[in-house]
């Protein structure tokens, strides 16, 4: 594991650039307010879909059509019952909420990750293309992640915020904007 930042100044440098904090913040803060309001805890189609817009960006409208087979109802079961999981082992725990969560089409482990981060930022951090070559430096990008690399990326990301005094969800948006800063070729002030 490469170490990708020097001190907690650097990881808030980043997160001060980050091209789109304010609608990750947005996003997050109404997850938790909704959380406060819903016992259980569930996400609706529309919710559901307003974490797809955020997650896949330019590429939302590739599968809308094959993602409109999730009816309100089965993303409001899917995910309550995802929410609900709790393990004494975090690893299990993590790993049967990304399952219950994939069962909703279009939803794969890097959507599933972006759906936990957004619903609990001190506790998930997204899977991308861009963190994974950040950490790793693979030879050829990676878009696709099975259960156990996301739960040893997680341990990755949960130890460098507990370092940094920061959320994994500030880990995981410096370490993209580091990605986009470096990849294109822009200047890091």
């Amino acid at each position: 594991m490469r170490r990708l930042f020097n001190d907690k100044a650097e990881v808030q440098e980043l997160l001060k650039r980050a091209d789109d904090k304010e609608l990750t913040k947005t996003l997050s803060l109404k997850f938790a307010k909704l959380k406060e309001n819903r016992n259980p805890f569930y996400l609706n189609f529309e919710e559901l879909e307003d974490i797809l817009k955020w997650k896949l960006r330019g590429q939302y409208s590739r599968l809308r059509k094959k993602r409109e087979i999730n009816s309100d109802l089965n993303v409001i079961t899917i995910t309550k019952a995802a929410f609900a999981i709790s393990h004494s082992d975090k690893d299990i725990e993590t790993t049967l909420r990304l399952k219950i969560l994939s069962i909703l089409t279009g939803v794969e482990i890097p959507v599933a990750s972006a759906i936990l981060t957004l619903c609990y930022p001190s506790l998930y951090s997204v899977i991308d293309f861009r963190n994974w070559r950040q950490i790793y430096k693979p030879e050829k990008q990676k878009t696709t992640y099975s259960t156990k690399e996301y739960i040893d990326y997680l341990k990755i990301i949960r130890q460098w915020a507990k370092e940094f005094d920061v959320t994994t969800q500030d880990i995981d948006i410096a370490i993209w904007q580091k990605d986009i800063e470096l990849n294109n070729n822009l200047k890091i002030n």
